[in-house]
């Protein structure tokens, strides 16, 4: 968002609490990004040795990040995928999953992610794509939503792919199970 100010780049971002968000949206990007989001203390250290274990000479062929570490990246450091960026996302996602709840964090989160070009933020995304508040999305929109994050450049939810729009109804089905895992949202 600095980056797009700062070269005078046209952005959309609203910050709304959770409270104003549906929460179809938290429920499906924590079950589409970080399952385990209400358990861990800020890094999936499984997932990430996985990772790393998994990893060939270019390197990982997924990101291990959870919704603590892709706040970390998206607040205080850089986009670009490094080993250097890594190594300094995990402290500072480990210190902000100290001092903020769990509904801060996914508060947070859903203010700031990327949902297009010069789109950021669950309010934003929700006017742009479906032209309704964040808080009227239903659970097929959450998911649409939740499945462009890992490439909102590329994937519209407002227009979805065959693959986006087939990944958005595994995680519909997906999201009716992870709901008991998802106490930590609550107010």
């Amino acid at each position: 968002m600095l980056g797009r100010w700062m070269t005078l780049q046209p952005m959309a971002r609203d910050f709304v609490s959770l409270d104003e968000i549906s929460p179809h949206l938290p429920l499906a990007v924590m079950t589409s990004e970080d399952s385990l989001f209400c358990e861990h203390h800020g890094v999936d250290w499984n997932a990430l040795w996985q990772v790393v274990e998994a990893a060939d000479e270019d390197g990982p062929s997924r990101g291990a990040s959870t919704i603590p570490m892709q706040v970390a990246k998206n607040l205080f450091l850089w986009p670009n995928r490094s080993y250097v960026r890594k190594g300094l996302e995990i402290p500072v996602a480990l210190y902000l999953d100290l001092i903020w709840s769990k509904r801060q964090m996914m508060e947070v989160y859903l203010n700031i992610a990327e949902w297009g070009e010069g789109v950021f933020g669950a309010e934003a995304a929700a006017q742009k794509y479906f032209r309704k508040p964040a808080q009227s999305l239903s659970r097929r929109e959450a998911a649409l939503l939740a499945k462009a994050l890992p490439n909102p450049l590329a994937r519209n939810p407002a227009r979805p792919s065959g693959r986006h729009g087939a990944l958005a109804g595994q995680l519909v089905a997906r999201m009716a199970g992870a709901a008991p895992y998802s106490a930590c949202l609550k107010p």
